[in-house]
């Protein structure tokens, strides 16, 4: 077994190996004493519906758990039950549905949601039985706030709430995030700030502060819980005191003044807090110093990072003093048109520079969003850069005509180490195939070569053994 889990293990590309730069994801580097006590038997054996007297060690970690997270974000309570930013998303929505039909303002049924904003804001806005209503960019990549006045005007006595990513989802912070909470309040509805990139905020802002109502926050994010691979998330969602009647409950609580209310989000009264060691580890090391300075960190780095590939890429939006927040997107499009190399090549051909790509393709198709964190030391942040500026080299080779962009090593990568051995019909080296950036000792291996994804996800294959073959 130790050895199928080290094999595996070897073929996965993870933090312990390298940057993970997925925009809008925030993979920080998770610390092993964050991670060692999810595994004592007095947190990892405990049963969610323990009774109170059993469990008062862990009910003292959700409660400081809770405490501090309404004191970073300036709301006045925190629910831990949401066991994923989705699910804190719909507890937050359902909270203001439940604050408005309270009210007898049952045809409140609006949801603004900024053309910009994450795409399960809009799948939670019509599971919590909202009505979309879409916002305008301008062409900044800011929220068009004319647009916003507009809907208000319009949609008056229907608007529910207003969902807002911010910083956005563009990677800038949103100038006239005050001026577009003050006009949702204005007709009698409620603010939505996604907490998705609360890893540019920790410690300089807090959205309960300047005008939102509700936000779910990532623990698997900002709060360091490992995420990817469908693992265990907590999304925990935080109000404004008005709110708080709203929270999640659960009729088999553990805490009776927590069993009656608007119901459960998740299956569990805590959600999932076999992992919430990992989050409250993380903010008791740090602190609060050390959480203002990793964001300044994150953001320094995504700046960084802009500046040093803004030379070769265009960045396609930007704020203040063309600086942007804690993630910057990369626009290849126009290079995709002049060459024929798509993002998705760009992203395979990291894999042979030794790199997890960034997120393809969103909030804008045909670009790279790239998120190094504050984990990142300035030699791994140059390592990235060089290994982009290098592609950009060989994209140029292309457009040049050097290369088709079918027989380039962009578009044959990842490059395996099969590749090394038989025959050789590339256009290009072995050489500059699989050790692009010079010969490394410690080089990446993928364990397959490219595969059309795309297909895969469209065509259900199944590689299970045969019934008869547990005969």
């Amino acid at each position: 077994m130790l050895r199928y889990l080290r094999r595996l293990s070897g073929r996965d590309y993870a933090l312990d190996r390298g940057m993970i730069p997925l925009g809008s994801c925030t993979m920080k580097l998770n610390a092993t004493a964050e991670m060692e006590p999810i595994s004592l038997p007095g947190f990892a054996d405990m049963h969610p519906f323990t009774p109170a007297a059993d469990s008062e060690g862990y009910r003292r970690l959700v409660a400081d758990i809770e405490g501090w997270l309404a004191e970073i974000t300036g709301y006045d309570r925190v629910s831990i039950q949401p066991n994923a930013g989705s699910q804190g998303e719909l507890a937050g929505l359902l909270a203001i549905r439940g604050y408005h039909h309270s009210r007898g303002e049952t045809g409140r049924e609006i949801c603004l949601i900024p053309a910009s904003a994450h795409g399960t804001n809009a799948a939670s806005a019509v599971m919590a039985g909202m009505r979309v209503v879409v916002v305008r960019s301008r062409e900044d990549g800011t929220i068009d706030v004319d647009d916003v006045r507009a809907k208000c005007e319009q949609h008056s006595d229907e608007i529910a709430a207003i969902m807002v990513t911010y910083p956005s989802t563009h990677g800038a912070y949103e100038d006239t995030i005050t001026e577009v909470c003050e006009l949702v309040h204005g007709v009698g509805g409620q603010v939505y700030i996604d907490g998705a990139n609360l890893n540019a905020l920790v410690g300089h802002a807090r959205p309960g502060e300047f005008g939102g109502d509700v936000s779910h926050l990532n623990l698997h994010k900002t709060f360091c819980i490992p995420h990817g691979g469908g693992g265990p998330g907590v999304g925990p969602v935080a109000v404004r005191e008005h709110l708080v009647p709203f929270l999640p409950s659960h009729p088999d609580h553990p805490e009776v003044d927590k069993q009656r209310g608007v119901g459960p989000i998740s299956a569990a009264p805590y959600g999932s807090a076999g992992i919430l060691p990992i989050s409250w580890a993380y903010v008791r090391l740090m602190g609060a110093e050390g959480l203002k300075r990793a964001t300044s960190v994150a953001v320094l780095a995504a700046n960084y990072v802009a500046v040093r590939l803004g030379e070769h890429y265009p960045v396609l939006y930007r704020g203040q003093n063309d600086l942007v927040a804690h993630e910057c997107i990369l626009d290849l499009r126009q290079l995709s048109k002049e060459s024929g190399v798509t993002v998705d090549d760009v992203a395979k051909r990291l894999v042979d520079y030794g790199f997890h790509a960034p997120t393809m393709s969103f909030p804008v198709a045909g670009t790279l969003m790239v998120e190094p964190t504050e984990s990142e030391d300035l030699a791994e942040l140059d390592r990235f850069c060089d290994a982009m500026i290098a592609i950009r080299a060989e994209i140029s080779r292309v457009a040049a005509g050097e290369w088709s962009a079918d027989e380039s090593p962009l578009r044959g990568a990842p490059h395996t180490a099969r590749a090394l051995v038989g025959e050789w019909e590339r256009a290009y080296s072995r050489e500059l195939a699989v050790f692009p950036a010079g010969i490394d000792p410690d080089k990446y291996w993928p364990a397959v070569a490219r595969i059309d994804q795309a297909y895969g996800d469209r065509n259900l294959v199944c590689a299970c053994p045969p019934p008869e073959a547990f005969a």
